[in-house]
């Protein structure tokens, strides 16, 4: 308000010197300047009124100008307004309040931009000595990230121009850098340029196109960021720029949910959620709580992963408290009948979620006997106490290994949706499974551990070079769990479409390739060979004649063979199997999982 007045203050001193230079008759120079004060107080009370003084300071833009141009322009029509209608009084010649209008608009816009003028003087002159970078989209979003890298310190870039498929933008200036294209020129002017990271500006892109963009240059060694789609930004409004994730190169249609059924199936329900430190039970967790259950008990063996999941849920604590949800955490074993029991009965849940499992492929083929433990005799433990005490669904995390199993952990798997289908067949309570394959970033997956790899500078490792798997995000997967929890009436083994299978030395590849390096160069990929007990290809998930479609069309239903009464096996499974090695056991399983094929390599 200060240097408004002193700009106000100039701007009509200059009009009375150049009133008094040219010796304007009649003019009453002591009036105006007694005036004056009266003026500017009268304009500073308009322009708060207007809230010019609610702007903020470091995002002045042409919207701001252009309230600032009408705001002037107003209080000079009052003030000419005044002069006419009050005889005797006259404050400035009429004529010249255009000359005064122009002037005060001047030096009220000037202070208000003199930062942002000298932040783009300042970053055109001084030479950035960080990463060569091309941004795609001369837009929008490109727009944002010129804003960024100028006023964020942290951010060195330093940009050599934009590309755009635009023919319009082609060839001249945005932000007073080039525009380069089309966008599928952009591997050459990578090269030409001397590029070294490419940032995707286009805002909210669909998923085939960002494919499409990447596709063009992935063979080139830069690293490459984007702006984060519109839906992940008030989760960090401080990062608006980040960086490509694996599963951004998954082109898959998004994934609609029926986020109103989901709400009525979760809301004041008690849910239990086995395994609730790991992968998939940590983020059914998030999801659960996010339709506000009654309240929620989280059950694993292993405290540090459900310790971490138990202090990230305290960090939002007050909107659990503002909803009423309890949250328990208990620290047992599935496979321990009477530990489970207690909990259970204390508890009573509606519905339970039962992810503990062991999944690591190679690791149970040598401990085939804690495989049977946790994924038959735990499972067979939850399924019976669900029976018990008449929780009304429970819903098993499966996996695309019980397809035709080649090894324990599969088979496993296959023989706990036989246990669910088998209760389902007994009991009021409604057992459903969900079957599905990979999840990128879950603990022990080729991701995380690639990125370690690479950290490291190397090698990769990949098994066979022709191995191809199915591959979901968790968020999708647990989403997805949840609406074939809403689907189920009891027996369902639910499949979900992943997509088209991945292969791996393709995925090791491109993240080599998003790091900015070149694979086999600065990366070297070694093929180790097939570990004990697994396939080159996973079983397709999703066969049209033998799967039911559901109201989701990610979701499928698999065709319920005969079950059979399995208490006489899994008495005989469960009795035996602590006696006999590890190969034995395998056998002895197989006994009872007719499909699957026993891998003897150890």
């Amino acid at each position: 308000m200060v240097i408004d007045a002193i700009g106000i203050a100039l701007t009509y001193a200059v009009a009375i010197f150049a009133l008094w230079l040219i010796k304007i008759p009649d003019f009453n120079y002591r009036m105006a300047i007694l005036s004056l004060p009266v003026i500017i107080a009268f304009k500073l009370i308009v322009f708060y009124i207007f809230r010019l003084y609610h702007v903020v300071l470091v995002n002045v833009s042409l919207d701001e100008v252009i309230k600032i141009t009408w705001v002037v322009a107003l209080t000079n029509v009052v003030i000419v307004a005044i002069t006419l209608a009050v005889p005797d009084y006259q404050f400035i010649n009429e004529f010249y309040f255009l000359f005064t209008t122009l002037m005060e608009i001047f030096f009220l816009i000037l202070p208000r931009i003199i930062n942002r003028l000298l932040d783009i003087f300042f970053a055109r002159t001084l030479y950035k000595g960080g990463n060569r970078t091309l941004i795609v989209g001369a837009g929008a979003g490109g727009k944002i990230v010129i804003n960024e890298i100028r006023n964020n310190p942290a951010m060195t870039n330093n940009i050599v121009g934009f590309i755009d498929d635009d023919e319009g933008k082609i060839g001249n200036t945005f932000s007073n850098f080039p525009v380069f294209g089309p966008i599928s020129k952009i591997a050459k002017v990578i090269e030409n340029l001397d590029i070294e990271e490419v940032i995707i500006a286009i805002v909210n892109i669909e998923p085939p196109l960002f494919q499409k963009i990447i596709d063009y240059f992935i063979d080139k060694p830069v690293k490459i960021k984007r702006l984060p789609p519109l839906r992940d930004y008030n989760q960090d409004l401080n990062n608006p720029i980040m960086d490509v994730k694996v599963e951004d190169l998954l082109s898959r249609d998004v994934i609609e949910l029926d986020n109103e059924g989901i709400s009525d199936f979760i809301k004041d329900k008690k849910v239990l959620v086995t395994g609730a430190g790991g992968s998939i039970g940590s983020e059914l967790v998030r999801q659960i709580i996010q339709q506000r259950p009654k309240s929620m008990l989280l059950v694993d063996i292993y405290e540090n992963g459900v310790y971490d999941l138990l202090m990230e849920l305290n960090m939002d604590f007050s909107k659990h408290i503002e909803n009423k949800i309890e949250i328990v955490v208990q620290i047992a074993s599935v496979y321990n009948c009477s530990r489970m029991e207690g909990i259970i009965s204390s508890f009573m849940p509606d519905y339970i979620f039962h992810a503990a499992a062991y999944k690591h492929v190679p690791l149970m083929e040598g401990s085939a006997k804690e495989a049977i433990r946790t994924n038959v005799l735990g499972t067979y433990n939850v399924c019976k106490l669900a029976h018990k005490y008449n929780v009304k669904k429970f819903v098993l995390v499966s996996s695309d290994k019980a397809v035709r199993p080649t090894n324990v952990m599969g088979a496993t798997k296959r023989y706990a949706e036989m246990l669910i289908q088998h209760f389902n067949k007994i009991s009021e309570t409604n057992y459903s499974a969900v079957r599905f394959g990979n999840v990128l970033g879950s603990n022990g997956s080729v991701v995380p551990l690639f990125k370690k790899q690479i950290a490291k500078g190397g090698p990769i490792t990949v098994t066979d070079e022709r191995i191809i798997r199915y591959f979901m995000t968790i968020p999708e997967a647990v989403s997805l769990i949840l609406q074939s929890a809403v689907y189920a009436y009891g027996g369902e083994i639910f499949i979900l479409d992943m997509g088209d299978p991945v292969k791996i030395i393709d995925l090791a590849e491109k993240m080599v390739m998003l790091s900015g390096y070149k694979p086999y160069v600065d990366i070297p990929i070694h093929i180790t060979g097939l570990r004990p007990g697994e396939k080159l290809f996973e079983e397709l998930l999703v066969d049209k004649d033998n799967h039911i479609q559901t109201a989701n069309k990610k979701i499928f239903i698999e065709k319920i063979s005969e079950t059979k009464n399995l208490e006489v096996e899994t008495s005989e499974l469960l009795e035996k199997f602590e006696e006999l090695n590890n190969l034995d056991v395998k056998y002895l399983l197989k006994k009872f999982v007719s499909t699957y094929t026993v891998d003897e390599k150890e």
